[in-house]
């Protein structure tokens, strides 16, 4: 079963920039509520999208540098990346079937 991945400033461009697959992060806080909200539905995509995407969750708060970078300035905000590039994002939260859409859209198309 697949589980979301800890993504810091440290191994962003490792494990983001640098994937061959789709990657959802999730840039969340632990102060956050919808954050909180939203941790069991990453979790759940992370196992659903097991070996197929990369799904990461970002500390903002331990991760300054990544969230100053993409421009973060709501959480929970989601941004899936493809080769390298920010190719969607969702600020606030939001449905699992939402964001499994946005996910298997990146799946299909090349």
């Amino acid at each position: 079963m697949g589980k979301a991945i800890e993504i810091t400033d440290s191994n962003f461009e490792e494990v983001v920039l640098n994937s061959d697959a789709p990657v959802l992060v999730d840039f969340w806080a632990t102060w956050c509520g919808p954050c909180i909200m939203m941790a069991p539905v990453v979790e759940e995509l992370a196992g659903d999208f097991d070996g197929q995407a990369v799904i990461g969750k970002l500390d903002v708060d331990a991760n300054p540098n990544t969230a100053a970078k993409f421009g973060i300035r709501s959480i929970p905000t989601m941004m899936v990346f493809k080769g390298g590039e920010v190719v969607d994002k969702v600020v606030g939260a939001s449905s699992k079937a939402d964001l499994q859409n946005r996910i298997e859209s990146q799946l299909v198309s090349s």
